[in-house]
């Protein structure tokens, strides 16, 4: 307890067990030095309480882990007074969803707290690696065997974009991928895209199939009027040189409408 650590020490007595007199001189107290670092048990709970996510991912792997302690496990440190959870924590709130985050432009993260340019390129990374691997994996197969794969690829690529954007993943005769392409980009509800670059990039690529992709931004997958009319166009000049159109995805934030499931309609 605190009274005792604190309490007057007691002297022993100056006679020996044998009887002989010695003199007693008590320990004069070594001063502190004024360069000595402060006591680090505060340190050492919080960098416990950091280690402790690392402990858990090793032990129980990535899924027992929130996504703000996986963002902290990424970004690695964070500000004076603040740690790497509240920088993690206030990333997230700042953009809404992690898919969001992580489909930000670079320049969205200049000026954020606790963000510089080595974090910022930690994240555009990540993001970039996760599509390298989506695409390895539709490189392995027929896309129209994974349409799981194909939908997760493109969600990814475009799901989360502010702003509307047209992909075309140009096919061979086994329909594995040749090339992703971005045809067209607009504004938040308006886009022009062109049929008939579409049709000269897939004869130039030798594309014997393709499926065509564009993003709602709102969040809304139900194709509009101009959807509908678009595809048609498309089906008919691609059947003109012998390219088939497999399908028209509307990719969404978190749904995904396809044209071919749905009987083209």
């Amino acid at each position: 307890m605190l009274e005792a650590a604190c309490a007057k020490p007691v002297w022993p007595s100056a006679e020996t067990p044998t009887g002989a007199p010695r003199p007693v001189h008590p320990a004069r107290p070594v001063p502190a030095r004024r360069d000595a670092p402060p006591p680090a048990c505060g340190n050492a709970a919080q960098a416990h309480a950091r280690s402790m996510p690392r402990e858990r991912l090793r032990t129980s792997g990535p899924g027992a882990l929130s996504d703000v302690e996986l963002l902290a496990l990424l970004l690695g440190s964070g500000l004076p007074g603040h740690d790497v959870f509240d920088v993690a924590r206030s990333l997230i709130d700042r953009f809404g969803s992690l898919r969001v985050m992580l489909d930000a432009q670079r320049e969205e993260f200049d000026g954020l707290r606790g963000i510089g340019p080595a974090k910022a390129a930690k994240l555009l990374a990540v993001l970039e690696l996760a599509r390298r691997a989506l695409a390895e994996q539709l490189d392995e197969k027929p896309l129209v065997d994974t349409p799981g794969a194909v939908e997760d690829y493109l969600r990814l690529m475009i799901g989360a974009r502010p702003y509307e954007v047209f992909v075309c993943l140009y096919l061979d005769v086994r329909h594995r991928l040749i090339r992703p392409e971005e045809s067209s980009r607009g504004s938040l509800t308006r886009m022009v895209v062109y049929p008939r670059e579409i049709v000269r990039r897939a004869l130039m690529l030798n594309a014997a199939s393709l499926i065509v992709a564009h993003n709602h931004p709102s969040g809304a997958v139900q194709p509009s009027a101009s959807d509908r009319r678009l595809t048609r166009v498309l089906r008919e000049t691609l059947a003109l040189v012998d390219v088939q159109l497999v399908d028209h995805l509307v990719i969404g934030a978190r749904e995904t409408y396809s044209f071919a499931r749905n009987g083209w309609n």
